[in-house]
């Protein structure tokens, strides 16, 4: 409210008397609306997708969270559409019966669902009873993708025994602290007298994907501390602080959940697509071929803890440590295509169509010859101002984004030039 109408008329509503009742209605009121406004814009557009998400909160209780993708006034929006609680069992069966529900009293048609996306659990995608099943009986042209980000996580869980260990043990370590509040104060307490940037670990949880990146780089970044901290309060596992190898396994793991951490966080957002996903997950692949290849060569840039650890003890990787590595980057490349199969072909008109080989099978005869139509109406814009326009953010932003050195390269400009749509040269240089 500040925001909007500023501090001083806000203090002035600030000092009109509203009862908790009255407050409560207001929100009610509004939620409605807003539900109202949503629902609307769902039954307008010609298409939409769901996505389902059953989840327990700290409470121990289920809920279920859905949320829908539509068309509004020309492009696409995404919006959460409700919570509910799952009184009982989280079967398929319940599930189901509580979005048809909200579907029918709503006046939301199930036909015009295209889509919609799940984990991978089983009340979600039995071949008879999960909600998938059930939806395909009322909707039986709808597409189901398997949620993304827990492909990803899903990828991520294996790896070689000896670093399941290490992670096991990291957990163990935090939880002896941050489990018992003496010896969370006491860690604290050390923490500031040592002049940490940290004051405390995290806590490692399971269904939180993104913690096990952040508990292990805080666990690492606090060493020293943790090792101080042992020193006067006795724990089973505190010589693995002092122990080499398991801190050089301990900053490999850091880095490695790090990025795929930042692997995570770009599968989400909004308007992000099947082909963004993809693109990120080959990248991935990629790297982690890469970053294989550098370990192998006793490279360890790419992992910037290890690195630093390595180069302030003045102590080298080791060749077990080494293979473990190298194992972990093969095995996690292994299962990310598993979790990721390449993208079938021919999908790949809906990415670019001004590309595409015609016919295309999944097109009618009248689609084909609107393709073709708009192919030629555009290909001279797209050569011309759009290639153009690419071109020279390409010539501006080159050294950021891909961030390489280009100092040692001695370039040849009177080489670099653009044809022009006349079939002229226009000389201009491009770095």
């Amino acid at each position: 409210m500040r925001c909007m109408i500023g501090e001083k008329e806000a203090k002035k509503l600030d000092m009109i008397p509203v009862s908790n009742n009255t407050v409560s209605r207001r929100i009610d009121a509004m939620s409605e609306d807003i539900l109202a406004t949503l629902v609307s814009r769902v039954k307008k557009s010609e298409f939409y997708s769901l996505q389902v998400d059953e989840s327990t909160d700290v409470a121990n209780l289920a809920n279920l969270l859905l949320y829908v993708r539509y068309l509004f006034e020309g492009t696409v929006q995404e919006d959460f559409l409700f919570c509910r609680p799952l009184a009982t069992r989280t079967t398929g069966q319940k599930i189901f019966n509580l979005i048809d529900v909200f579907m029918r009293t709503n006046g939301i048609d199930w036909e015009r669902c295209v889509g919609i996306c799940t984990d991978g659990a089983k009340s979600m995608t039995g071949k008879h009873t999960g909600l998938i099943a059930h939806i395909r009986r009322v909707c039986p042209s709808i597409s189901w993708l398997h949620c993304s980000i827990h492909r990803e996580a899903l990828a991520a869980k294996n790896m070689p025994a000896d670093l399941l260990a290490v992670l096991n043990d990291a957990v163990k370590l935090v939880n002896f602290i941050k489990a018992r509040p003496l010896n969370s104060r006491i860690f604290t307490l050390l923490c500031n007298e040592m002049g940490s940037e940290h004051k405390s670990l995290l806590l490692h949880t399971e269904v939180h994907w993104l913690s096990r990146g952040k508990v292990l780089t805080r666990l690492f970044e606090l060493r020293h501390e943790l090792q101080q901290f042992f020193e006067e309060n006795p724990f089973d596992l505190a010589s693995s602080m002092h122990d080499e190898d398991f801190l050089k396994r301990l900053a490999y793991l850091a880095d490695i959940f790090s990025a795929l951490n930042e692997l995570n966080l770009s599968l989400q957002g909004v308007s992000v697509t099947v082909f963004n996903t993809q693109d990120r997950i080959e990248a991935m692949i990629k790297k982690l071929r890469f970053w294989a290849s550098c370990v192998s060569g006793n490279t360890h840039l790419c992992f910037p803890t290890l690195h630093e650890f390595l180069g302030e003890n003045d102590v080298d990787l080791g060749e077990h440590v080494k293979s473990l590595i190298i194992e972990h980057l093969n095995q996690l490349a292994e299962h990310l295509r598993k979790h990721f199969p390449p993208m079938d072909t021919s999908r790949a008109w809906i990415r670019n169509p001004f590309e595409v080989s015609l016919p295309v099978p999944q097109l009618s005869f009248h689609e084909q010859e609107q393709l073709i139509e708009r192919v030629f109406i555009w290909i001279t814009l797209s050569q011309n101002i759009c290639f153009q326009q690419h071109l020279f953010s390409l010539k501006v932003d080159m050294s950021g984004f891909l961030q390489i050195s280009l100092s040692c390269l001695c370039v040849e400009y009177s080489l670099i030039f653009i044809w022009g749509c006349a079939g002229k040269k226009v000389w201009e240089p491009l770095l």
